[in-house]
């Protein structure tokens, strides 16, 4: 049997980085500005991914079931990550690009109609 693997200084800080930023967004400021800088960029996504997919008439089903998918596994993974001690950042980090990514594509949506 291999022995296990040292932990490299790298991986340290992968591992801590979440520990770190829950510190970092203690304040409310800052916690703020970032669940509005990632609602933003998932606005962004959004509405890119609206834009490619209407570009590429061939693949409107195939983005359409991406998107859809992605939208139902950050809402089933909310649950667990509730009941988690410590995630409030996590659930509030995934709520807010759910809606950006959400409300991105409805508004590529209305813009055809």
């Amino acid at each position: 049997m291999q022995p296990p693997l040292q932990q490299t200084r790298f991986q340290r800080l992968i591992l801590g980085s979440g520990v770190r930023l829950q510190e970092w967004a203690s304040n409310p400021w800052r916690r703020l500005s970032l669940l509005l800088l990632v609602l933003l960029s998932s606005f962004m996504i959004g509405g890119a991914v609206g834009a490619i997919s209407g570009t590429l008439a061939r693949l409107d089903p195939l983005s359409a079931l991406i998107c859809v998918l992605t939208i139902e596994l950050a809402a089933r993974l909310r649950g667990p990550l509730r009941r988690q001690q410590g995630q409030e950042l996590t659930v509030a980090l995934l709520d807010m690009a759910r809606i950006g990514l959400l409300y991105g594509l409805l508004l590529d949506g209305f813009k055809l109609l």
